[in-house]
């Protein structure tokens, strides 16, 4: 049996980046139809508001399945449940290509949303129990980088596919990609299987996590442990955070292709030049927050949580937000969009970590998914009121009100005191 202190540093972090892979391939396949949205929409005669229909099924399914499969995860383990899921959503993913009506791309979202269920959970078990605590920060600053990699993508990868064999093609395309994963991460695995299965609260020789913080602040236990994690303040203040925030980036990952088409007259084909670049700035964004964060754990700043930072990312996200639907050139959307998808990505990656270093080590999945499914509520309620409002309103309407939104759900993250960290 081998444990987290048996592996070396080089083994560990591999392990942690083939995890976020994990999310990369989610991404891709999720994302393919933002990306040839335009064309998909125009075949089916799909409206604005159904397409937002669409993308709410998605997160709907999402949001049901998230908070289970990382209860089942917390149990079982990422190295099992992680291929399994992949395969599944993989087929699903691929099945896109036979809708004939919104209808049955309707049931294929459901599927495919709960399919991808344990994706987040399982990575950031992954990345929780192999690395050190004080790589984690690091650690999910590359976790988010695994799912704007796939974001970056999955736009020149599905349009590609489609102007060269159709948009249906372009759906088994992407569906491809999980198929390459399954076997990397298995090998990569192998012989680390105690690392990544084991149940931390269960496991008596598990080392002191803590120890090497110079000012030894790191306390063993959760005193919230016995309580709803609802309850915990280091989850209530990120879920607040990301309801509030998850609206903006529903409009940036998944509406971007059709602001781009209508705005600066991008031919739908040709977004996936321009939309592969926000979430590279999203992974920029993320490693950095995630860098500098880390930073402050190795100069002994252990307990507080990363205000300052925080704050800065939020601030970028309400600019780059109200910038984007003023924009009506390709390239100034695109620098709009990349703003404010990188504030989001470095709110995102440093409010995970700051929770999870608070709660108990063997809820760490639970935990995550209900940071995910409060996502995914954001975007089941968004989706279909961006469809609807742009329908009848400007996209610099609906963009501003998106990112003044962003500020109550900061303040109540950078307001909040929350408890000592755990692990």
């Amino acid at each position: 049996m081998v444990a987290q202190g048996a592996l070396s540093w080089s083994r560990r972090w591999a392990i942690a980046a083939v995890a976020t892979l994990t999310m990369s391939v989610s991404y891709v396949d999720r994302q393919a139809l933002a990306a040839i949205a335009p064309v998909v929409c125009a075949a089916l005669a799909i409206r604005e508001r159904e397409y937002g229909v669409l993308q709410a099924a998605f997160s709907l399914a999402y949001l049901v399945g998230t908070p289970l499969s990382g209860m089942v995860l917390d149990k079982v383990g990422a190295r099992r449940g992680l291929v399994i899921a992949v395969l599944l959503w993989s087929a699903i993913a691929g099945a896109h290509a036979m809708a004939l009506s919104v209808a049955a791309l309707f049931v294929l979202r459901l599927g495919l949303g709960l399919a991808e269920s344990p994706s987040f959970p399982g990575a950031a078990q992954s990345v929780h129990r192999v690395l050190e605590p004080k790589e984690r920060a690091m650690g999910f600053g590359v976790l988010f980088v695994g799912s704007s990699l796939g974001a970056a993508i999955a736009p020149p990868l599905a349009t590609g596919l489609a102007a060269h064999f159709g948009w249906r093609a372009s759906f088994v395309g992407v569906a491809m990609v999980g198929l390459l994963w399954v076997p990397l991460w298995w090998m990569v695995t192998a012989g680390a299987k105690a690392a990544l299965d084991r149940d931390p609260s269960r496991d008596g020789a598990a080392l002191r996590e803590g120890a090497h913080y110079r000012d030894g602040a790191v306390v063993d236990e959760d005193p919230y442990a016995s309580r709803s994690l609802l309850a915990h303040p280091a989850v209530w203040r990120a879920v607040v955070a990301v309801l509030f925030t998850s609206p903006l980036m529903a409009l940036c990952f998944l509406w971007a292709a059709k602001i781009l088409v209508l705005r600066a007259h991008v031919a739908p084909l040709s977004v996936g030049k321009y939309l592969w670049i926000p979430p590279v700035l999203f992974d920029l964004a993320s490693i950095a927050f995630g860098a500098l964060s880390s930073r402050r754990h190795r100069r002994g700043v252990v307990q507080s949580s990363p205000k300052a930072l925080f704050a800065v990312a939020a601030t970028l996200a309400v600019v780059g937000s109200i910038a984007i639907g003023r924009c009506t050139t390709p390239w100034t959307f695109v620098a709009a969009v990349s703003v404010a998808i990188a504030g989001g990505g470095a709110m995102f990656a440093m409010l995970t970590e700051d929770m999870l270093s608070r709660v108990s080590a063997s809820r760490v999945s639970t935990a995550s998914g209900i940071t995910a499914a409060s996502q995914s509520i954001a975007y089941v309620i968004a989706n279909p009121l961006i469809g609807y409002a742009r329908e009848r309103t400007t996209d610099a309407n609906i963009t501003l009100v998106l990112g003044l939104l962003v500020i109550p759900g900061a303040l109540v993250w950078l307001l909040t005191q929350a408890p000592k960290r755990v692990s």
